[in-house]
């Protein structure tokens, strides 16, 4: 599958954002591997683009898993055109800002992390918040959280933002981490991998190392022939969320179309119709406790006839009354004490209009 639609490519590189070249997709994938080809794997890719990367990575996935549908990929994008394409490639693809996005923490096993190349904006309004001054760290912060300990990173930066506070955030959270340069070298691009473990301290020396790039002493070239054993991709098991927290009406309509056999939609006619019963007349007079029950109920209204030719219309309810008892008794010291006894009591009634022809015609009754 072509990594990007050419009829879409000359206006996807705009707004910072550079898709994963086919070359370097070719070179990542070797480096990958399922550590149990039998358990359920997610794969996420927050600034998926079109959807395509991440569709070539579990292509070649399923080729060494004996159940290709354990591999589920994940994917957010915020240009319209470009998520619309990735929900036809992905499991599952939301259009909207990463910022919106609610995942289950280490609820991934495979983070690939193309992020947007470019400055932060400043914090103009003063509000005091410090953020960091690249988009690349913004979306490294935010999504890190998201990938299980033993997790994969791939992480696609360019070369020249691997300053001394973006490497000290890999060396707190990632091991065996590897550091090669793209082999299209268009955007100057590196590719980092990192199993991520606990943030228990600064793995300095891997800091240093990292940091040193934006010094210029630039990594090698990914192999196109890996001879080392490649980053196995832990399983992930449980429940887990991936939501946004806000959705337009469109994506509102694919997800109601796509998961319609799991809703009770399509049986909302039987569900909600309903049909005139006309009620029966009991057998015997009600009791009060009967009669209490269908006034609760709202069996009791309608236009009812007597037997001399009253009409009534008739709204049965239940009212609840308070019974007030005061109690004066004297201690044995002397003491008068008054004790206030306030008692619920349900009194049914029922409330009619008459509609009977003559003197009494709209007269408000009332039946206790």
């Amino acid at each position: 599958m072509a990594l990007i639609f050419p009829r879409l490519a000359r206006n996807f590189i705009r707004n910072g954002y550079f898709p994963t070249d086919a070359v370097t997709l070719e070179r990542i994938i070797p480096a990958l591997a399922l550590t149990d080809s039998d358990s359920s794997v997610r794969l996420l890719d927050p600034c998926c683009g079109e959807g395509a990367a991440l569709h070539d990575l579990k292509h070649a996935l399923a080729q060494q898993c004996a159940t290709p549908h354990a591999i589920r990929t994940f994917g957010v994008e915020y240009d319209r055109e470009r998520a619309w394409h990735a929900k036809d490639v992905l499991d599952t693809a939301a259009h909207t800002d990463v910022q919106d996005m609610f995942v289950t923490a280490r609820s991934m096993g495979l983070l690939f992390l193309n992020p947007p190349y470019g400055d932060v904006v400043s914090d103009k309004a003063q509000t005091g918040e410090r953020q960091p001054d690249r988009l690349e760290k913004l979306f490294y912060l935010k999504t890190v959280p998201w990938l299980a300990f033993g997790g994969v990173l791939v992480l696609i930066v360019p070369y020249y933002v691997m300053d001394r506070e973006f490497a000290t955030m890999i060396a707190r959270n990632f091991a065996q981490v590897e550091v090669f340069l793209a082999p299209d070298q268009t955007f100057k691009q590196l590719v980092l991998f990192g199993v991520k473990r606990r943030a228990d301290g600064v793995d300095t020396a891997l800091a240093t190392r990292l940091a040193r790039i934006s010094d210029g002493e630039l990594p090698p070239e990914l192999p196109e022939d890996r001879a080392a054993e490649p980053y196995r991709i832990p399983p992930t098991m449980g429940e887990f969320a991936f939501m946004s927290t806000r959705i337009d009406a469109a994506q509102l309509q694919h997800e109601l179309r796509r998961l319609q056999h799991a809703t009770l939609w399509t049986q909302f006619a039987a569900m909600f119709s309903s049909k005139a019963v006309k009620p029966r007349r009991p057998l015997r007079d009600l009791s009060d406790w009967h009669l209490a029950l269908a006034l609760a109920a709202g069996q009791i209204t309608g236009v009812v006839t007597g037997v001399d030719g009253t009409r009534l219309l008739i709204r049965g309810d239940t009212m609840k009354q308070k019974d007030q008892e005061v109690q004066i008794e004297e201690t044995d010291k002397g003491d008068i004490r008054t004790t206030i006894l306030m008692r619920d009591r349900f009194v049914p009634t029922i409330a009619g209009i008459d509609f009977t022809p003559g003197p009494n015609l709209g007269r408000i009754v009332s039946i206790r």
